[in-house]
């Protein structure tokens, strides 16, 4: 992950990706993301299965609602 002062100094990289574009998002937004229960479970001894059980899948749900551009 790379991390940039503004959104303007991410676009003017000279490995800018515009399909990217839609997942420039404040420090703050991605801290939130990042502490969804499906990566703070990883620790867990039976992360496999709980991530097929339904608080597993309902974290991974809002995961991928977070992510959505």
């Amino acid at each position: 992950m790379n991390l940039f002062r503004s959104e303007e100094d991410a676009r003017n990289w000279a490995d800018f990706d515009r399909d990217m574009a839609g997942f420039l998002k404040p420090v703050a937004e991605w801290a939130a993301i990042f502490s969804n229960p499906f990566f703070r479970e990883r620790g867990r001894a039976d992360y496999l299965s709980w991530t097929r059980s339904e608080a597993g899948q309902a974290a991974y749900g809002d995961l991928k609602a977070a992510l959505s551009p």
